[in-house]
C-alpha cells in the first residue's frame, strides 16, 4: 500500500557511464519528488520558509536501492509510511518503475522543523500538527511500519 505523490521521467543528465541512473539523481527525484510535495501538503515547503522562517531540514536518511534505471523509463514516488511527534518527521518513500512496476529504491527520512532565522530546532504549531493528524488519519491505511530505521527516534 502506497500514496502517489508524483511522477518523474529518468532523463540522460541523470545516466552515469555505467548505462543507469548514478545514485546522486535517487536522493535528487526523492528530495524534490518526494519530501517538498509531503512538506508543501503540511505547509512546511519553500512557501512556509520564504514566509514564515520555518522548514524542515533532514538530518538523518537511508536509500536502499534495488533495481537500475534507465533513461526514458518512469518512476512514481510513492508516501509508504509517515508519522511524526513535536519537532520530528519521519518518513519512507519508494520509487516504482512504471515500466514493469517494480521497486527501484526506497528512501527513509528523519527530518526536524527548524526556525531558519535563530538555527533552532522547534515544536509544530498548532495547525501544522492538525494538517499532520488529519492527513494520518486519512491515509494510514496506505502506511507500512514495515523495515524502518528511524522509528525509535521520534518521541511519541
Amino acid at each position: 500500500m502506497s500514496l502517489n505523490l508524483s511522477s518523474q521521467k529518468i532523463i540522460k543528465d541523470w545516466i552515469d557511464y555505467n548505462g543507469h541512473m548514478n545514485v546522486a539523481y535517487y536522493l535528487l527525484i526523492f528530495d524534490r519528488y518526494g519530501a517538498d510535495k509531503l512538506n508543501t501538503i503540511f505547509k512546511m515547503g519553500e512557501e512556509s520558509a520564504k514566509n514564515t522562517g520555518m522548514s524542515t531540514m533532514i538530518v538523518e536518511n537511508n536509500i536502499a536501492y534495488k533495481r537500475e534505471l534507465k533513461v526514458d523509463e518512469e518512476v512514481d514516488i510513492n508516501l509508504i509510511y509517515f508519522n511524526h511527534d513535536k519537532k520530528r518527521l519521519h518518513y519512507k518513500f519508494e520509487m516504482i518503475n512504471k515500466k514493469d512496476n517494480s521497486l527501484s529504491a526506497t528512501f527513509e527520512a528523519l527530518a526536524l522543523y527548524v526556525n531558519l532565522k535563530d538555527r533552532k530546532v522547534s515544536e509544530f504549531e498548532g495547525e501544522k500538527i492538525s494538517i499532520m493528524q488529519n492527513f494520518i488519519k486519512e491515509n494510514k491505511h496506505n502506511f507500512s511500519d514495515e523495515d524502518l530505521k528511524y522509528s525509535s527516534k521520534l518521541k511519541i
